[in-house]
């Protein structure tokens, strides 16, 4: 097991594919044998980002997609054939990168986590953690990002404190019980396939 603390100096920025906004990037992983960091290589991301306009989502053909809102209230994401609602906050959607989705903005702006992996080369899954609890984590890497003021853990019976809108990162080679002690964070799980 290993865990590192990420604090937002750690975050790095950068653009939406279609341009129309900016992500802040918490975590992610891409190729190694890639010539860059970019969507053609990414095998997964833990990134947020302020949605303060309605308007078209990128286009990600092979991307599977999974998105709460953390602050704000009123989103729903609108394809042709459905419509995903995260008018409540905490309420996590899953949609894929070919989805032609437009945004619509029902009380104003609103802040979401988005966790985006490369389909076939990763499983995803993320969860609120709102209430104190325990629950199994599979080997993988998982987050606990703060998204809501300073939280508590504890993992394996150690306590860690995270910081508002910092993330522990939690890269495990086997099972473990994490315990959500004090305040509200967003898990998102990884497991890398092959």
């Amino acid at each position: 097991m290993k865990t590192t603390l990420l604090t937002p100096e750690d975050y790095t920025r950068s653009p939406w594919k279609n341009g129309g906004g900016i992500f802040t990037d918490i975590a992610g992983a891409w190729r190694v044998d890639a010539a860059a960091k970019d969507w053609s290589s990414l095998l997964w991301r833990l990134a947020s980002t302020p949605i303060v306009a309605p308007g078209p989502f990128s286009h990600m053909p092979g991307i599977d997609r999974l998105q709460m809102v953390v602050n704000g209230r009123g989103l729903v994401l609108k394809s042709p054939t459905q419509e995903f609602d995260e008018r409540e906050p905490f309420t996590t959607v899953r949609f894929t990168g070919e989805m032609e989705i437009v945004t619509a903005l029902e009380e104003g702006p609103v802040e979401v986590v988005n966790l985006m992996a490369r389909r076939g080369a990763a499983e995803i899954e993320m969860v609120a953690l709102r209430d104190p609890g325990t629950r199994q984590l599979a080997a993988g890497t998982h987050l606990v990002y703060a998204a809501r003021g300073d939280c508590r853990v504890r993992l394996d019976g150690e306590d860690f404190a995270i910081p508002g809108n910092g993330t522990l990162r939690i890269d495990l080679t086997e099972a473990s019980t994490l315990a959500l002690v004090a305040g509200l964070a967003v898990l998102g799980s990884v497991r890398l396939l092959g």
